[in-house]
């Protein structure tokens, strides 16, 4: 029985092998592994696409979003409101740069954060807001851009799933003062390793986030502030910037895939899909989710035809222990619990075939 992964890697690799060992080779050659000409021309190209000036390479999108909201200036005695159904990060992030997280519940249709939720969750202490753009799909983001101008409150992007997506014109990683991006192996533009970034049209940020990220330095030895080790390396750098040049067209390829997908599974009775944005960019397809009350079920029928799929994700952040401080019970959000309950990830990559597509299909259609 042949395995149908949740991503392949590999098939990547194959992809850009010619490409990429000269540039790894290049780096090596040098022994130019820490900054240098490789990071800059990342973070130049990085930052065009994203349609801002700035872009700082970190260690990883965990710490791409704690220094971005230290730039901002939030800390202790300060809220950052956010939703329940992200991964830990998002919450960890902010609980590390002292702040609390104050949780509200997402929209049943597409299972992201809705401005219409943001006036009740608001304090005195509200500092800024943390919208994730989840499984490739972009937040609804103008209004809640309104309601943080209003009050003068602080935007910051969870761009880890959403690497080229755009609406109206705009990327991700331009709507907010500012954005955090991981370049985890399995994002639609992933490094070889842990990698991330932040992206900010905002030149104090990115220079608060340069010096974070490097033990607080103004110059070699010389450190203004008490700062991290959260630098992006060279050679991460340098396969990055190999794939980022095909980033729209694998993005264009997940669309395509997942248009068979939804025409597919549209009609499976015990299958429920998000509904798609209008604006078909402002989906990248990270993930291909569906929803199922009987998920764990069909997982298990899944894998048994040699199926992988993932749980994006399990236990809403509210839920679980290490956030117990936060003070929610179980039904506090119930569109995001029943959505951890329900959500199930398929196999979705660019260089994934038809053929493959269909197979899972096929699968689900007879397991469902």
């Amino acid at each position: 029985m042949t395995r149908q992964p949740l991503v392949d890697l590999a098939a990547q690799y194959r992809e850009l092998r010619d490409e990429l060992l000269p540039e790894i080779e290049r780096i090596m050659a040098a022994g130019a592994f820490i900054g240098g000409e490789a990071l800059t021309r990342f973070e130049s190209a990085f930052a065009a696409l994203c349609g801002v000036p700035h872009a700082v390479g970190v260690a990883n999108g965990t710490d791409a979003l704690h220094l971005a909201l230290r730039a901002l200036g939030i800390g202790p005695g300060d809220e950052v409101i956010t939703v329940p159904n992200t991964f830990v990060a998002t919450v960890e992030a902010i609980a590390q740069a002292g702040a609390r997280a104050v949780l509200v519940d997402v929209r049943p249709d597409t299972l992201l954060l809705d401005a219409g939720a943001l006036e009740a969750a608001r304090t005195p202490r509200t500092r800024a807001v943390i919208p994730v753009h989840l499984y490739g799909r972009l937040v609804e983001m103008e209004p809640i851009e309104r309601w943080c101008t209003r009050h003068a409150v602080a935007l910051l992007e969870d761009a880890a799933q959403a690497h080229g997506a755009r609406s109206r014109g705009r990327r991700a990683g331009a709507f907010g003062d500012a954005a955090a991006f991981s370049f985890y192996p399995a994002k639609n533009l992933g490094a070889a390793g842990e990698a991330g970034a932040v992206v900010t049209r905002r030149a104090d940020v990115a220079a608060r986030v340069t010096r974070l990220r490097d033990h607080g330095q103004s110059e070699r030895y010389h450190h203004a502030l008490v700062g991290f080790n959260s630098r992006l390396d060279a050679l991460q750098a340098a396969v990055l910037s190999v794939k980022l040049k095909r980033l729209d067209g694998w993005n264009a390829r997940r669309r395509a895939l997942a248009a068979i997908y939804r025409e597919r599974l549209a009609k499976v009775d015990a299958v429920e899909l998000v509904p798609p944005p209008v604006d078909a960019e402002s989906h990248v397809y990270h993930l291909f989710v569906i929803r199922t009350p009987e998920r764990d079920r069909l997982r298990a029928a899944l894998t048994a035809r040699g199926i992988d799929t993932g749980l994006h994700y399990p236990v809403p952040a509210h839920l679980q222990r290490a956030c117990r401080d936060l003070g929610y019970a179980e039904g506090a959000f119930p569109v995001s619990e029943a959505a951890c309950r329900t959500v199930l990830s398929l196999p979705i990559y660019p260089q994934m075939t038809e053929d493959a597509v269909h197979r899972v299909c096929d699968a689900i259609e007879a397991c469902a």
